[in-house]
């Protein structure tokens, strides 16, 4: 048996025998290594019910961990190497050596970069020279590139095996804000919602996860309500384009903007939620302070410089990101507008969740509407098959449907009420999944109903 050393991480010593996912990656674990894994660490996705794209900005979320996860199968040694595989053959093996830096190359984001993300992270947080050395194979079933926090669960799950390979004591939170910065390395600027989700989650219920400092607040779904998860089938990396990290330096730019306008010394304003506290204002009020200050035109570069009182060179420097450094136009107006609208919708979607009215499904389902219209309109993050699929769910019964995720392909999800939810899922499957052969052959796992699941864990035999 593997003793493990940690008394504080989030593990559970399993009994592998009745696990039949388990069973098989320690089969091709054998295979392929000639020896038996010494622990497994896994890592869930997430579906985030309401709050997109708002983290970053220093606001509160409101997910919940899926049951789908990226789950690996760990040996330790002394090779100084790291050993890496995949139960999927499109991912091909990397081997690398321990000592020194590890190099993530933001160019070329394969699978095995993001694992290199969480290992690099615990390595530089707990001052590692060196990190032991590890056979490891993955088995993900998560779909990816689907805005269900695939690439954020491998950050996490390598995290946790790096943690408990090398022996190390990191509580659940302290392991998040580590996988939400490291995941930096690969040149996402993320918030830390789906890192926090995959380490805090909790079975049975989604969480209220706030930032600064970092903490969650458990929030009970409504007994009547099921919510579903389906996919576009259009993927999205969000480390392979900028789109994402456009909107990251867009409403930072907006923080500065407004916080000048009401005489805050702007060169500490990096978050929109920082100038509404700074302001002890409401956020209704910051919504009618963004449509005094910005104007809904895009701003030039040259208008932002003068603003803001900063050089271009200061402009690429300090507030663009490297992918960002060709923008040319930035939309604050719209931007500020999304996020603090669905700051708003996100405690309000947590007050009916705890109100237990008898309309609270109804009035949770126009929530994700509203945010959905506005993440389309404002925020610019769909694309055309996420919106043709999300009215598909509204057609087929849903009383509220969003995109989740980062957009721009990826899934939605659905809140319906529990005696609708078979009809509601063969209505979907024929009006958006059967009508298109390139759809139907992916529709096994790309729609679903999704229950709160349990967060990151180690497991021993």
């Amino acid at each position: 048996m593997y003793e493990s050393k940690q008394t504080n991480c989030p593990k559970l010593k399993a009994v592998i025998a009745g696990d039949v996912r388990l069973q098989k990656l320690k089969k091709t674990f054998e295979n392929k290594y000639g020896e038996s894994p010494l622990f497994y660490a896994s890592a869930p996705g997430r579906v985030n019910l309401i709050g997109e794209h708002i983290d970053y900005c220093g606001y509160s979320v409101l997910p919940m961990a899926i049951e789908q996860s990226i789950l690996a199968a760990v040996s330790v040694n002394q090779s100084g190497s790291i050993q890496l595989a995949n139960t999927n053959p499109q991912y091909k093996d990397f081997t690398l050596p321990c000592a020194g830096d590890i190099h993530i190359d933001r160019e070329n984001p394969h699978w095995f970069y993001y694992f290199l993300c969480g290992v690099k992270g615990i390595q530089e947080h707990c001052g590692l020279s060196d990190v032991a050395g590890m056979r490891c194979v993955l088995d993900g079933t998560i779909p990816p590139s689907s805005g269900l926090a695939s690439s954020s669960a491998m950050v996490c799950c390598a995290g946790l095996a790096t943690m408990e390979a090398n022996h190390e004591l990191l509580s659940k939170v302290e392991l998040a804000e580590i996988c939400a910065k490291c995941e930096r390395y690969i040149g996402t600027e993320g918030g830390g919602m789906d890192q926090s989700i995959s380490f805090l989650a909790e079975r049975g219920t989604a969480k209220l996860i706030a930032f600064d400092p970092l903490r969650s607040t458990n929030v009970k779904l409504p007994d009547d309500a099921v919510f579903v998860i389906s996919n576009s089938c259009v993927e999205m990396n969000k480390a392979a384009s900028s789109h994402f990290n456009v909107r990251v330096v867009e409403c930072r730019i907006a923080a500065k903007m407004l916080g000048k306008a009401r005489g805050l010394d702007c060169s500490r304003l990096w978050k929109l939620a920082q100038v509404q506290t700074e302001l002890n204002t409401s956020l209704e009020e910051m919504l009618s302070l963004v449509d005094e200050v910005l104007h809904p035109e895009a701003y030039s570069r040259e208008e932002v410089c003068e603003a803001l009182g900063v050089t271009s060179q200061e402009l690429c420097s300090r507030l663009l990101s490297a992918n960002t450094q060709h923008v040319t136009h930035f939309k604050l107006y719209q931007r500020a507008k999304h996020v603090y609208g669905e700051a708003a919708r996100v405690l309000r979607f947590k007050s009916v969740c705890e109100s237990g009215c008898s309309d609270a499904v109804a009035v949770l389902g126009e929530l994700m509407n509203q945010s959905h219209a506005s993440c389309r309109d404002l925020y610019e993050c769909s694309c055309p098959q996420l919106d043709q699929l999300v009215d598909v769910c509204l057609q087929s019964g849903s009383l509220g449907s969003r995109l989740t995720g980062a957009g721009w392909g990826g899934c939605a999800v659905s809140i319906v009420t529990r005696e609708k939810a078979k009809s509601f899922l063969q209505a979907v499957r024929e009006a958006f999944y059967l009508a298109d052969p390139r759809r139907s052959a992916e529709e096994k796992h790309s729609l679903f109903v999704s229950q709160p699941g349990g967060g990151a864990l180690i497991s021993v035999e």
